[in-house]
């Protein structure tokens, strides 16, 4: 982590805006603009890219997707401009909550892959790419987005470790461990070989 030398005010105002940026439902947004129905009634009910590709839409997955990462890119660039690197951490971890835990949906919000892979690569972008490329090799190898998704997250600290970016290995930490928690099922689907590959409807 960055040396926290902000006003205490101006990271919580950056925390705040962060959570917003999170929190705005981008997977409910695109499946009902398209016509698609409610992303929260099919699959595993989830909101992010990976069940709104089970409606059938690749184009509104692709669109979840590249938005759920985008939010917490733009929270860290702006926090980077108006503030400091430590707002910048502070903005993007808050927009990670945003979207796992948004206040509009009950706090039940998407589990934070996208965003997570968004905010790497805002962070410090060699690793946000490391970890990108770990989630397309895995998701290429075992088509399970779930456990794709578990070994970039579970992986980042040590790309932060090996490309030299000591500044966000907690971080990067810390938001693994939520989102391992969010795939507590996936987990156990994957264990009794009944997790739904990538693709299926």
């Amino acid at each position: 982590m960055p040396l926290m030398e902000s006003p205490t005010t101006l990271l919580i105002l950056w925390a705040m805006i962060g959570y917003l940026l999170g929190s705005i439902p981008f997977g409910i947004l695109i499946t009902k603009a398209m016509g698609l129905g409610d992303v929260r009634a099919i699959g595993s009910g989830n909101i992010g890219a990976t069940n709104v590709l089970r409606m059938g839409s690749k184009p509104a997955a692709i669109a979840t997707l590249l938005l759920d990462a985008g939010k917490a890119i733009a929270a860290v660039i702006l926090a980077r401009i108006f503030a400091a690197e430590d707002a910048a951490q502070i903005a993007g971890a808050a927009a990670f909550a945003g979207h796992c835990y948004p206040v509009w949906l009950r706090f039940r919000g998407g589990k934070g892959v996208a965003t997570n892979l968004g905010l790497l690569i805002a962070l410090s972008w060699p690793v946000g790419l490391a970890a990108c490329a770990t989630w397309l090799a895995a998701a290429f190898a075992f088509r399970y987005s779930s456990l794709a998704a578990l070994l970039a997250a579970g992986l980042a600290p040590l790309w932060s470790l090996l490309l030299g970016d000591g500044r966000i290995v907690i971080l990067s930490l810390v938001l693994a461990l939520i989102l391992y928690a969010r795939h507590a099922a996936n987990i156990m689907r994957l264990r009794a070989g009944t997790e739904p590959k990538i693709g299926a409807k």
